[in-house]
């Protein structure tokens, strides 16, 4: 019986293509940012550079101070006083990537049943936003920030997936027994990782990502239907 079912957000509970979210994403952020001098192609390349420092996090530190040292070692110390302007773009003007997401209200209406039944609910969103724009993002999926034992964000968490020590961590923060754990995503290579852990996975193929080819059939899969069907098994 499970006890603990953790979720991915982008693509899983909030339906999007990364590409185009990405894309709407980073054009509002250079737009931001293009008055304090950031020109746009060497922004969007920092962010990124930043982002695979986030991914080879090994605890030491958390993701926030990982993305921070190799932003600013591009472009200089001073950066840091651009934190306020950053934070403003995640509170205003993210806003509207809303835009660039679709809606699921099957999404909602699982986490609350989860709940109500006496599950244990987490979310397992690679933390490499912070606060202000995970927590955006579970609104538009149709839910709150307290829907959720736990939410990962780049401010509370010093791993990334597809690192299992993501979901080691995870799984220790929650408590949670492995063995009555599930992993719900949609990404065939970093959700994955959480068997490693000794949590089970099911693989929502609604916005499917699969960059390496991997078999997804060693993995319970589908869409929603197939996904609500796979709990009833599990209760």
């Amino acid at each position: 019986m499970l006890t603990t079912v953790l979720f991915d957000l982008d693509g899983t509970l909030l339906p999007m293509d990364q590409d185009a979210f990405v894309h709407g994403y980073f054009s509002l952020l250079a737009k931001k940012l293009a008055p304090r001098g950031y020109e746009p192609k060497a922004l969007i390349d920092g962010i990124w550079k930043g982002t695979a420092a986030m991914v080879k996090n090994d605890g030491s530190q958390t993701n926030e101070s990982a993305f921070w040292q190799t932003f600013c070692g591009i472009f200089g110390p001073q950066a840091m006083e651009d934190v306020p302007l950053f934070e403003e773009f995640y509170a205003v003007d993210f806003q509207q990537a809303k835009t660039f997401c679709g809606f699921q209200p099957r999404a909602a209406e699982l986490v609350r049943g989860l709940k109500a039944a006496g599950v244990q609910v987490a979310l397992a969103t690679n933390p490499i936003f912070p606060a202000i724009a995970t927590e955006s993002r579970i609104r538009w999926a149709g839910l709150e920030p307290e829907d959720f034992a736990l939410y990962t964000t780049y401010e509370n968490t010093s791993y990334c997936k597809p690192n299992p020590a993501y979901f080691e961590d995870v799984l220790r923060r929650l408590n949670a027994d492995p063995a009555t754990t599930l992993m719900v995503g949609n990404d065939a290579s970093e959700d994955t990782a959480a068997q490693q852990a000794g949590a089970a996975v099911f693989l929502l193929t609604d916005c499917l990502l699969n960059p390496d080819n991997r078999d997804i059939e060693a993995f319970p899969h589908g869409d929603f239907d197939a996904l609500e069907a796979y709990l009833k098994t599990r209760e």
